[in-house]
């Protein structure tokens, strides 16, 4: 966009000033290039998709398509989407009409008001407005979306002034003419009603709609964008053909393909601080451990996959493991606050409903204890990496002598300390997981090591209000 040192308030000065009209996948298109020739962050807040999903955007724009992002929930798809704003100019001029709905280009306008003023007006006396980059998309959730609700309807009182309804002044406008020369973004396309469906396949191949059966032509320019998952996108019926036909790019998200990438996008979206009063520390292994609960349940046999699993379901998890850590801290006076495996008991709380059962796989099993078995696999699998690098396999002949150990998420740190001052040195090897003299660290390393002995089925455990006692 040519920036004004003094921005324009009528037509004429408008005119005058240089600014040039461009449709609006152009204007992305070249505010997308010159920030990408520029090296500048182009998705900021996006992990993971540097070498897959991000390119087949770039080529989108580029290409100047409307896009679909298909992928399963929790992909950022939503995040994408509202990320392509910021290629929009800082703001654009419009016609600055008492009563017209649209954001009508000066040199282009579409409405019968908007041509009627350019058409009989002097420019000095055509007010002109700003429209800015932030109000100029508009997003909507395709269930309970009716063909009102995007594309307009016929007003009643329009109709009662004496206003024909075969003319354009008897429409109420929907969101997408008042979106013209904007983005408008449609969440769950399948789920999106047949005949809006076909409003929207007009927009995008003929720029007309017809409204109670009389056809109405608009210009209408626009960035159109979806997202969908899979499993229904895919299904015969729930798209129409022609729309997907019409659709430019279709860009396939995914879940994190590295744990650490998954740990990355956690700690970034949880926005937890970890200061303050009562500070919180958290061990490594305790991140992986709840990232891996995602990587578990999604390859688990008693989920449903073409649900997906959420990556809010490990950024609920970890939050809801941190506070268990800060109640602690509070209750017993203890800094840091340090989460342990027994803090993961609370779980289910920010667990339930974040998963989706295979009915066919899962039988008789119940949320609660698909969760449990989710759990005990991302305990074995990150449990199982420490002991290869570690060797904490010797830890476990120290329960052949007959020693327990007690756990729970309210015991003080200073009890896991008296505990282990009875039992072999071997313990020592425990705390290589996360090397550390604090008291509240040592005892998250306690609680690790025991229930990945447990989980790998080489001492058992009895529980009872809240405390866990292991022994062989």
């Amino acid at each position: 966009m040519l920036k004004l040192s003094t921005k324009a308030s009528t037509l004429g000065e408008l005119r005058n000033s240089g600014w040039v009209s461009k449709p609006v996948k152009r204007e992305i298109h070249d505010n997308f290039l010159r920030m990408l020739s520029r090296g500048e962050e182009l998705y900021p807040g996006i992990i993971g998709y540097e070498d897959t999903v991000i390119p087949e955007i770039n080529l989108g724009l580029i290409a100047e398509h409307d896009l679909l992002f298909l992928g399963e929930k929790g992909q950022a798809k939503s995040r994408l989407m509202r990320l392509l704003a910021r290629f929009l100019d800082a703001e654009i001029p419009y016609l600055d009409l008492p009563g017209c709905p649209v954001h009508e280009d000066p040199f282009r306008p579409i409405t019968e008001q908007g041509k009627r003023a350019v058409r009989e007006l002097p420019e000095e006396k055509i007010p002109i407005a700003w429209w800015p980059r932030e109000e100029r998309y508009a997003e909507r959730l395709a269930p309970g979306t009716k063909f009102a609700d995007v594309i307009g309807e016929i007003d009643p009182a329009k109709l009662a002034g004496g206003v024909s309804m075969s003319a354009e002044d008897s429409l109420h406008f929907g969101l997408i003419p008042r979106m013209h020369r904007g983005i408008f973004a449609v969440n769950e396309l399948p789920e999106l009603d047949e005949l809006v469906q076909v409003g929207l396949f007009n927009i995008l191949e003929e720029r007309d709609v017809q409204i109670r059966g009389y056809p109405i032509r608009f210009d209408i320019d626009m960035l159109i964008v979806f997202s969908a998952n899979p499993a229904t996108y895919n299904r015969s019926g729930k798209v129409i053909p022609q729309l997907k036909d019409r659709i430019g790019s279709v860009i396939h998200t995914h879940y994190p393909p590295s744990r650490s990438q998954g740990i990355e996008i956690v700690e970034q979206e949880a926005k937890i601080e970890m200061d303050g009063e009562f500070p919180v520390v958290v061990p490594y292994f305790m991140r992986e451990i709840i990232e891996q609960m995602s990587v578990a349940a999604r390859k688990s046999k008693y989920i449903d996959q073409q649900s997906g699993v959420s990556a809010r379901f490990s950024i609920a998890n970890y939050r809801t493991m941190v506070a268990s850590a800060r109640q602690r801290a509070a209750v017993l006076g203890e800094k840091p606050a340090v989460p342990r495996i027994s803090d993961l008991g609370h779980l289910y709380s920010s667990s339930l409903g974040k998963l989706e059962l295979d009915l066919m796989s899962s039988h008789q099993m119940t949320e609660r204890q698909a969760l449990d078995a989710i759990l005990a696999e991302a305990i074995r699998e990150v449990f199982g990496e420490y002991v290869d690098r570690h060797g904490l396999h010797e830890i476990a002949e120290i329960f052949s002598k007959g020693v327990k150990i007690e756990v729970g998420d309210m015991l003080p740190s200073s009890h896991y300390a008296e505990r282990l001052k009875r039992v072999p040195p071997a313990w020592e090897k425990a705390f290589e997981a996360n090397a550390s003299s604090d008291e509240a660290v040592r005892a998250s390393c306690v609680e690790f090591v025991l229930a990945g002995l447990y989980a790998t089925e080489q001492i058992s455990r009895s529980q009872k209000y809240g405390k866990i006692v292991y022994e062989v």
